[in-house]
Parts: C-alpha cells; sequence; structure tokens
C-alpha cells in the first residue's frame, strides 16, 4: 500500500478501489500507458436560460487532445474535497465562477485507453453547476467552447459519439438511464435540461 507524503508540486491523488486517498503522483507523470487509478471529477454548466457549456480539449492535452467534452474536468489535490476542487477548476479552465453546485452521478468511474496508448483511469463523480456571469476559457485547456441547448447536445453525443470524449458519452448515457425517482437534485436538473424528465 502506498503511503502519502506531502507534496507542493501539482498532483493527483490516488486511491484503492473503494476510493480511498492511498497517495499522490505528480500531475505531469501521472497519465501514461498504466495509469493508477485516481480521483476527478466531471462537471455540466449550465448558464441561466439551462444552455449547456461545451468545450474542445486544448491540443496541448496529454489525453484526447482537440476532442469536445463536458464543460470542464479536473483532478483533486490532497486537501481538497471534490467541491472545492471543482471551484478551483471552474476558475483556472474557464475564468468562472459557479453555484448550486449538485452531485448528478456519485458513483461514476471509468477506463479508457486514447489513440496514443495513454489511459484514463478514474473515480470521476459527474456534478452539475450554474454559471455566474460569463466565461473566460483558459487556451492552455479549451480550445473551442459553444453553449448550446442541452437537448441538442444529448441529440448530438447520441448521433455522432466519436466526436466526444468517452466519459461524456457514458456520463450522458448513464444520466439517462437513472429512473426519476432515484435522480439526486443534481441529477433532475440535469435531465430536465438534457430534455430526459
Amino acid at each position: 500500500m502506498e503511503t502519502h507524503t506531502p507534496v507542493t508540486a501539482d498532483h493527483v491523488v490516488t486511491c484503492d478501489d473503494a476510493g480511498n486517498r492511498i497517495g499522490t503522483v505528480a500531475r505531469a507523470d501521472v497519465h501514461t500507458t498504466d495509469t493508477p487509478l485516481h480521483l476527478a471529477f466531471s462537471c455540466y454548466l449550465l448558464d441561466a436560460d439551462d444552455n449547456l457549456l461545451v468545450t474542445r480539449r486544448a491540443l496541448v492535452k496529454r489525453t484526447w487532445p482537440g476532442v469536445w467534452t463536458n464543460s470542464f474536468c479536473g483532478h483533486l489535490r490532497w486537501t481538497e474535497t471534490t467541491e472545492e476542487s471543482l471551484v478551483r477548476h471552474a476558475a483556472h479552465e474557464l475564468g468562472a465562477e459557479v453555484s448550486g453546485i449538485e452531485v448528478v452521478l456519485p458513483e461514476f468511474r471509468y477506463r479508457a485507453v486514447d489513440a496514443s496508448g495513454i489511459v484514463e483511469n478514474e473515480i470521476c463523480p459527474v456534478y452539475v453547476a450554474r454559471v455566474v456571469g460569463d466565461v473566460a476559457p483558459n487556451p492552455d485547456e479549451v480550445a473551442e467552447h459553444v453553449w448550446a441547448p442541452a437537448d441538442q447536445v444529448r441529440a448530438t453525443v447520441e448521433a455522432t459519439p466519436w466526436v466526444f470524449s468517452p466519459w461524456m458519452v457514458r456520463q450522458v448515457s448513464d444520466a439517462a438511464a437513472v429512473p426519476a425517482t432515484e435522480r439526486t437534485a443534481g441529477a433532475t436538473v440535469l435531465a430536465g435540461a438534457l430534455g430526459l424528465a
């Protein structure tokens, strides 16, 4: 079992199969052909009109460069809760403030391999939040962005899944599969925006 050594550089938190924190790895070193299981999150950002922010990953990203995906994702630091990490990443990646953070798929996890052989291997709960004001995306993180009606985003993901990140494709499908009676408040918000209510 790994032991945790505090780090000052940017890092990700490795975990066991149950999601318990067990160590840290420098962020620059974590994604390889044998990526350890680690903690992350995905977030779907809505505006006041329930339009959904979809982003295209910057071409300098190590995994899935140039691929369209959900609003933003991120990795937790050792001292952060998931929600604290989400707020930090919203500011860093999108220059945005968020409110109304709600969990949508608390148990989501996935493993995927991109065309270069680099592996994503994450316990990655999915959230929905509201943007406060405008976004000013960081070009090191986001190549392009668009606000679109969420039901159109869902229809496009379903029609052309190869255009989107594998985690977004699974998340949209998984969100649609949650019975209305079992949805969290956040899942109800996102389901309504996606036309799944």
